[in-house]
């Protein structure tokens, strides 16, 4: 499920600051956001928006198929099981630093009822021309238009950037997935490009990928089978083997996860690698035509 401006949007920790402020800057971009959750507010309003003590007390009059979480790290486990359980076909968990053994308790959720989880320490998610969900700035026209490429980025601020260079190459994007920089990710790169092939928006995909774990690999192995075209950035190139770098789940062990094991796995599937995400766009332009006028 790629989120479209059809879906319903349940905010968990909406009173908070930065609930607030992102879940107005959601529904200005035309994000369907039909409740919040707060226990300690229940039954008043935000900027309009009904909060509830629990998902399932939402549920009962405000349905919706995501949520999305701005919630501490102790209290996300209980937040995202909480949505699930009340319906939720979706998660967007933005928080970081969440217990491990939470995180395997919030996947094991998702699996008996068949949610999908974006994250943890995912940025969200943006469907250019509907609405976005999270912290991505979806509604800057200089990064996002509505498009046929469609982004798949482990990094937030990394992402941003690879889309604002298509939007400079004359790209548009289908839709951004975010997946998040936990060790433990609800969806991986395989995945999303799975999502994005069966998209029939998507005519094109970049896969923004960094060193660590073997996400990458893997994916490479379905890009090999796709029909889209598949351009790949691979962060971390200068890093040194098994030094920690960035996102918690970036640390290279012996050969897996190196810069080199990733481009190598994907070049040999097809996927043209970028050096540096300036090199993107144009990689693109040789198997797809731009999609407005005014490339850079």
């Amino acid at each position: 499920m790629i989120p479209r401006n059809e879906h319903r949007v349940l905010v968990l920790g909406i009173t908070g600051r930065q609930g607030q402020f992102w879940t107005q800057k959601m529904r200005e971009q035309g994000t369907d956001v039909v409740g919040g959750v707060n226990p300690k507010k229940a039954g008043t309003e935000q900027d309009g928006v009904p909060v509830f003590a629990s998902a399932r007390e939402a549920a009962r009059t405000r349905p919706f198929d995501i949520a999305v979480m701005f919630v501490p790290p102790m209290g996300a486990k209980d937040s995202a099981i909480d949505a699930i359980e009340a319906g939720a076909k979706m998660v967007v968990v933005l928080t970081e630093h969440i217990p491990q053994q939470d995180v395997m308790l919030i996947h094991a959720a998702a699996r008996r009822h068949g949610a999908r989880i974006f994250g943890p320490n995912t940025a969200g998610l943006v469907t250019p021309g509907e609405g976005f969900i999270g912290i991505m700035p979806g509604f800057n026209a200089n990064v996002f238009r509505p498009g046929t490429i469609g982004v798949i980025s482990r990094s937030g601020s990394l992402g941003t950037l690879v889309c604002l260079n298509l939007v400079t190459a004359g790209f548009g994007q289908s839709a951004f997935l975010g997946l998040g920089g936990d060790p433990l990710p609800g969806t991986t790169s395989r995945e999303a490009l799975a999502m994005l092939d069966r998209d029939d928006r998507t005519r094109g995909v970049v896969l923004v990928g960094e060193i660590g774990g073997g996400m990458e690999e893997e994916a490479a192995d379905y890009a090999g089978s796709m029909r889209k075209p598949v351009v790949a950035f691979i962060a971390g190139r200068a890093a040194p083997p098994g030094k920690r770098m960035g996102h918690a789940g970036a640390i290279v062990m012996g050969e897996r996860g190196t810069y080199e094991s990733k481009r190598q796995a994907l070049e040999a599937a097809g996927v043209r690698v970028a050096a540096t995400p300036g090199e993107i766009g144009r990689l693109l332009a040789d198997r797809i035509a731009p999609d407005f006028p005014g490339a850079g």
